[in-house]
């Protein structure tokens, strides 16, 4: 699958992103969010950060998958999801192609 990046600036609280998209004349709209998880708001200290991650991810809206774990710093991590429902269209397109 072929990628385009969109650097996106850190703020605080969720990034909401919609993406209208026309490949081969077709439109499609993607629903992607980004969300910084910060370490502090791990419920107890823990050395882990991949147990944390997971930790904080459990209870996440099912209505998004994980799409993709940016890199992180001394205070947060930045993750992004995508709508469950737009991710099932994208893998039905590869499966087409």
């Amino acid at each position: 699958m072929a990628h385009i990046a969109i650097p996106l600036p850190s703020m605080p609280g969720k990034q909401d992103i919609e993406i209208e998209v026309k490949i081969n004349g077709k439109k499609q709209d993607l629903h992607y969010r980004v969300e910084l998880f910060y370490w502090a708001d791990c419920p107890t200290p823990m050395v882990d950060r991949v147990e944390c991650i997971r930790h904080m991810l459990s209870g996440y809206d099912q209505d998004w998958a994980l799409y993709f774990i940016g890199s992180p710093t001394d205070d947060f991590v930045p993750i992004a999801f995508v709508k469950k429902e737009d991710l099932i269209k994208q893998r039905m397109l590869l499966t087409a192609a």
